[in-house]
């Protein structure tokens, strides 16, 4: 289930997550629990909704509704419990969030989840993929694909 809710500003208590939080603070922003992130496109929204996370709430471009994030909102709308509030405002409110227009008009906070224990990930895994004490994150997104790409069943980040 969702509420959208039409907006003309980005000063709304519910939307501080989209505009004054950093990821750092996303991170933490329920200790002792899981924190928060965003997604940031319908297709990678979709895909955290297939993983199993769950949806705070939903940021997008007004022109989007009936577009590209129309699916997620039908999936949305399929989902049961509380409401998930959506944020609906036009292009140039949401330009003042970025500074310039969002790629594929959708954001959307979704809680994260407990992460397991390096037992729990060794348990069900039979190639794993280990960067220890890693410095320089630059080359780790390459690392990840390459770990995919190989079949690795894990990546653990020390």
């Amino acid at each position: 289930m969702y509420h959208i809710t039409e907006t003309d500003h980005l000063d709304i208590p519910a939307l501080e997550i989209y505009t004054e939080l950093s990821e750092t603070q996303l991170y933490h922003c329920r200790e002792p629990q899981a924190g928060l992130f965003i997604a940031e496109s319908p297709k990678v929204i979709d895909r955290a909704l297939d993983a199993g996370y769950k949806p705070v709430s939903l940021l997008v471009d007004e022109e989007e509704l009936h577009k590209d994030a129309s699916r997620i909102l039908e999936r949305l709308g399929a989902m049961a419990g509380e409401p998930v509030p959506v944020f609906a405002a036009r292009e140039e409110v949401l330009r003042k969030l970025t500074g310039f227009p969002l790629t594929r008009g959708c954001l959307c906070a979704m809680e994260r989840r407990t992460l397991p224990s390096v037992g729990e990930i060794a348990l069900n895994a039979s190639r794993i993929a280990v960067l220890e004490n890693v410095v320089n994150p630059t080359n780790v997104g390459a690392v990840f694909r390459s770990a995919a790409a190989l079949g690795m069943d894990a990546v653990i980040l020390t």
